[in-house]
């Protein structure tokens, strides 16, 4: 029998302890090793073995107190089956191991990790065709209905109508730079009244280029083809028909960030052509002596003050030279523009996003017998998302289109719309559109003022299949009450998109 005081190894002999490297996981050391089987736990597995037992036991009391399992919309009647299906002891065991499986390395419990669901703001829009690295948005739209007065004129008859359209959204999916292009043609028929048939044509295209982190250049294009208003005062009494035009035109400009300044300058070229009006004798009236060119160029600055909203101040100055220098009455309407306006842009947590500005524009004639024109100019385009089903737009713009009126220089139009879209469900959105337009005629006792009101709905049946309604009455009264006129157009259309 062995002494009380001989020294002997811990452990089996038979079976010596093996020895690690310093610092390998498990090994004996100084301060990781147990003291043997006499002394200290060092590395505290007995602590680590009593958090398991007890939450061991806290689950297994969990699931003595489960409640029988009853599939959802079964009658209670029928749990004998589903418990056959699942007995109580499978239902603990199941417990027991997913209250192990949050154990952390302490043997804490630990907390389980929150999944956040993803929202989409539109759950029924278009899902887009992916090519390459691009997203591609087609839709193709088939309408009609009922124009009360598609002449835009006192007394004229109304008609039905149809009207068919195609569109062709383009976005680039690139981690730098940036490409976006709009494609939209429609056609519409009027059923009784053949000679307001017209189509509609618009391409715009953008690009940003990523020149380094503080500058970026944009280029931006368009072109477009549409028929002239046929309440157009510009328009001879007896023509038949609106002619058609073009307008097309870009701008290229480069902006850089001085940190929270940042510097733009632009400059663009536009052209509009009009095509020669038909006459109700049949002959052709020539219309080149509207056709004119516009240069320009304009620069902003702006400074963040508060993140998502920046004050700019802005100017511009631009030329028109028409094709001809002399238009049939023997005047020279070339002229020369120049605007400042101040303003901002907003961001404000994607609850408000757009920038609205005011200032002041004049319009000097190449003609000494028209007088310069001047005026205070509002521009504005603003989105703000009330609440998730409700948003208000607002858009303003102050504009000096060209005229041909013997004696007048130019025609000033300022244009205000305000707009409601709420969605009674994720599927049913309905839209409240009101719109106050002036036409002011430099040289001329005429002054139009033009409203629109109308209402929409639109029932998403699907995310490829949109069908809407609508109803706009549109009036306009002059100072010249010969000219004013009342519309009322109802409208039904499907759309189908991808």
């Amino acid at each position: 029998m062995p002494s009380l005081f001989e020294p002997h190894f811990d452990g089996d002999g038979r079976r010596p302890q093996q020895f690690r490297k310093p610092g390998v996981p498990g090994s004996p050391g100084l301060l990781t090793s147990s003291a043997g089987t006499t002394g200290f736990d060092g590395t505290n597995t007995t602590a680590k073995r009593k958090a398991k037992e007890q939450a061991r036991k806290r689950a297994a009391a969990e699931a003595e107190n489960l409640p029988p399992v009853v599939a959802p919309g079964m009658d209670r009647t029928v749990q004998p089956v589903f418990q056959r299906q699942e007995s109580a002891a499978a239902t603990r065991r199941r417990a027991i191991n997913t209250a192990l499986a949050s154990l952390d390395a302490t043997g804490a419990i630990a907390a389980r990790p929150v999944r956040r669901r993803f929202v989409e703001d539109d759950p029924f829009g278009p899902t887009g065709i992916r090519y390459g690295a691009f997203i591609l948005r087609p839709a193709i739209d088939v309408s009609g209905g009922y124009n009360s007065n598609p002449g835009q004129r006192q007394g004229r008859p109304g008609s039905s109508f149809e009207q068919t359209g195609a569109e062709l959204n383009i976005r680039s999916d690139w981690s730098r730079h940036e490409w976006n292009t709009d494609l939209r043609g429609s056609y519409i028929w009027y059923n009784n009244l053949e000679q307001y048939n017209k189509p509609d044509l618009s391409v715009r295209s953008n690009a940003r280029i990523d020149i380094s982190k503080q500058t970026r250049a944009n280029i931006d294009g368009y072109f477009a083809l549409a028929a002239d208003n046929p309440g157009d005062p510009n328009l001879p009494t007896d023509v038949a028909k609106p002619p058609l035009f073009i307008s097309t035109g870009g701008t290229a400009g480069i902006t850089h960030d001085f940190n929270r300044l940042a510097v733009t300058l632009k400059g663009g070229i536009d052209r509009t052509a009009y095509g020669d009006a038909v006459l109700n004798n049949g002959s052709l009236l020539d219309l080149r002596d509207r056709n004119y060119n516009q240069y320009g160029l304009r620069l902003r600055v702006g400074y963040e003050t508060l993140p998502g909203i920046t004050p700019f101040v802005e100017g511009g100055i631009d030329h028109r030279q028409h094709d001809r220098t002399l238009d049939e009455n023997g005047i020279n309407r070339d002229s020369d523009g120049q605007f400042v306006k101040v303003g901002s842009t907003f961001e404000i947590s994607r609850y408000l996003v757009g920038e609205a500005s005011v200032g002041w524009l004049e319009r000097e004639y190449a003609d000494p017998d028209f007088q310069k024109l001047s005026s205070p100019l509002f521009d504005a385009s603003l989105i703000y998302y009330a609440t998730p089903l409700t948003t208000l737009k607002l858009n303003a713009a102050t504009t000096v289109g060209e005229s041909i009126i013997t004696g007048v220089s130019g025609a000033l139009s300022q244009d205000f719309t305000f707009q409601i879209d709420h969605a009674f469900r994720r599927w049913l959105i309905g839209t409240v559109k009101l719109g106050y337009g002036t036409d002011n005629y430099e040289g001329s006792a005429r002054d139009d003022k033009r409203y629109i009101v109308s209402g929409g709905l639109i029932y998403k049946a699907t995310r490829d299949t949109h069908f809407r309604a609508e109803y706009r009455r549109e009036w306009l009264t002059s100072t010249f009450p010969s000219q004013d006129y009342v519309a009322n157009i109802f409208m039904l259309g499907l759309r189908l998109m991808r």
